[in-house]
């Protein structure tokens, strides 16, 4: 597979969706948008756009203007069944370039909080009932027209949404390792406070690699559903 990255923040990469694409042999390219000069690629370049996080808004049209572009970017790796995976701003990104609103959640949700999985829609993905994951993210956004719900959590209804039958949001983190949940904290320490969905520092780093295992095998099924039409590969292993 021809697999292109979004990346919209040094701090904020891949995570474990790294190790997978490299257990697998793919070929990976990445548009780094904080660098000046980036070029988006056209759809034909790749079978996979895997959309990262960010701290920016994804109506920040006005002071970063690179969003309109990979909006339109998304709007039609979408439309034209390209694998798509968007993840916390990746997934207000996606919501925003297929017209859904995006705006400030009634709850900053910051740490290990549980989401519970929706019932299961025709051949959607399906989510466990409920599964413990990584949050760190200020907005949300309304589902896109024809959107399936897939997820949602106490303090954000609408976690996790697919569109047709190969791109998937995901506003939670997913893909989190001990090393991005220490960057996070590294660059964007400020935005913890008190709150009943804010954890805090010790808390966020408190997981035992178990509970990180387990993010690694939902990602593992998750990847492998939007990445189905191809052939069949070794089974990704969080040691890898």
């Amino acid at each position: 597979m021809r697999v292109h990255v979004l990346q919209h923040v040094p701090f904020e990469g891949p995570g474990s969706i790294a190790a997978w694409l490299t257990a697998r042999q793919e070929v990976v390219t990445t548009t780094r948008l904080f660098e000046a000069g980036a070029v988006l690629p056209p759809v034909s370049a790749f079978d996979v756009l895997i959309v990262l996080g960010g701290p920016m808004s994804a109506n920040d049209e006005a002071a970063l203007p690179w969003l309109r572009p990979e909006k339109r970017l998304l709007r039609k790796a979408i439309r034209s069944g390209k694998a798509v995976l968007g993840i916390c701003l990746g997934a207000q990104l996606m919501a925003a370039a297929l017209g859904a609103r995006v705006y400030p959640a009634q709850h900053k949700e910051i740490g290990w909080f549980p989401i519970q999985g929706c019932a299961p829609q025709g051949s959607g993905f399906a989510f466990p009932a409920t599964a413990e994951v990584f949050h760190w993210h200020g907005e949300t956004f309304d589902l896109p027209d024809g959107a399936i719900h897939l997820a949602r959590s106490a303090a954000c209804p609408h976690q996790a949404f697919q569109v047709g039958q190969r791109a998937i949001g995901l506003q939670f983190h997913l893909e989190t390792t001990p090393e991005s949940v220490a960057a996070m904290l590294a660059h964007c320490h400020g935005e913890l406070a008190a709150s009943p969905f804010i954890q805090t520092a010790q808390a966020l780093q408190a997981r035992p690699p178990g509970r990180y295992e387990e993010l690694y095998a939902l990602m593992d099924q998750l990847l492998r559903y939007l990445t189905r039409s191809t052939p069949k590969r070794e089974a990704f292993s969080a040691g890898k």
